[in-house]
């Protein structure tokens, strides 16, 4: 199964650009889109308000923000957003950009495919000496790398 018949099969809205682009806006208000992931809740565990499926996948990304860029590694990847794992903390409500590079093996594909994203970050916490952040994906396109 190719990434994208993965990414449609559990909520990647795409939509062909020219030269073999795909597109996929998300709405930046919560309440317009059910898909985005939700903000967390007095009571519940932020992995119980998860709406898509987690791919484990953990691959060498800069982020950028406006304090500049910053050096991460994929932990995972849903349709909504990913998670990074970093030595720098970037505050939640920060605007990034960054570019995820797929292994042709990896979605089924004879040649790597590059994500261009544009999110904002949503959650921040310390684990085992590093930052998680998580980044809501709130534009991408797909290119063949």
């Amino acid at each position: 199964m190719s990434f994208i018949d993965a990414a449609t099969r559990v909520g990647f809205r795409t939509s062909e650009r020219p030269e073999g682009r795909f597109a996929r806006t998300v709405a930046a208000d919560f309440s317009k889109d059910p898909t985005t992931i939700q903000p967390p809740t007095e009571g519940k565990h932020f992995a119980e308000m998860q709406s898509a499926p987690r791919f484990p996948l953990q691959l060498a990304v800069s982020l950028k923000s406006q304090d500049g860029a910053h050096a991460a590694e994929t932990r995972n990847i849903s349709a909504n957003g990913v998670l990074f794992a970093m030595d720098s903390d970037v505050p939640v409500g920060s605007m990034v950009d960054f570019t995820i590079v797929l292994p042709g093996d990896v979605v089924g594909s004879l040649s790597d495919v590059q994500l261009d994203c544009r999110g904002r970050v949503v959650r921040s916490f310390e684990e085992s000496g590093r930052r998680g952040v998580g980044v809501v994906i709130d534009e991408y396109h797909f290119e063949r790398a």
